[in-house]
């Protein structure tokens, strides 16, 4: 009976809290940068050179849907779907083959952030899941072998908005490696990397 007891008002507080919250749907679009291991110093440098290329040497791209849910406590929940594609070029240190390979997966990033001001400016962090689409890829007499569906990753940053204008920033690492191989079809020569880069995310969206 306790048990019962507890569940309900669980359940009840949860509506209570639901009922204030406000809820922001939109669409948003973000341009990939590959970055190295997320310090600081590193994070810093690759906003500079993105800043100063002038955006020019993304590796991609992804665009998709998000919700925020705001709560009256200043923190939110943002779920987010979105279709991304990068590229991947990387030199086998053994064989000093360099493979260029595409990668098309589907990301769910659920994010937990905290409106720093108002809601202009808020922080967040969270995991992304990725499921990796079908491939096809093929350099040169190699051809790709790829292992894994899903691999885990995580995201953390800040956005900024402005009317109905979302402007953000974000770093991406892994949790799980997606390993896959280049086979060379005629000297079936194997070269391992891995598909899950680390990435500099900058975009923009908009709320309806």
């Amino acid at each position: 009976m306790k048990q019962i007891k507890k569940i309900i008002s669980t359940a009840l507080v949860s509506a209570s809290l639901m009922s204030f919250a406000q809820v922001n749907l939109g669409v948003k679009a973000n341009l990939l940068y590959r970055s190295d291991s997320p310090t600081w110093t590193n994070i810093k440098n690759g906003t500079t050179t993105v800043y100063n290329e002038k955006g020019k040497n993304s590796v991609g791209y992804n665009f998709g849907l998000s919700a925020k849910i705001n709560t009256p406590f200043g923190i939110f929940l943002q779920p987010e779907l979105y279709y991304t594609t990068f590229k991947n070029e990387f030199t086998d240190p053994v064989t000093n083959t360099t493979i260029k390979a595409k990668s098309n997966r589907v990301d769910l990033p659920v994010l937990v952030g905290y409106n720093i001001l108002g809601k202009m400016l808020g922080i967040y962090a969270g995991p992304v899941a990725s499921y990796n689409l079908s491939t096809d890829n093929q350099w040169n007499d190699f051809k790709e072998n790829a292992t894994k569906d899903f691999t885990v990753g995580y995201q953390f940053g800040a956005q900024a908005t402005i009317s109905k204008l979302v402007f953000s920033a974000r770093y991406e690492g892994a949790f799980s490696k997606d390993q896959r191989e280049f086979i060379d079809n005629n000297t079936n020569t194997t070269v391992r990397y891995d598909g899950r880069p680390n990435l500099l995310i900058f975009g923009i969206g908009y709320n309806f």
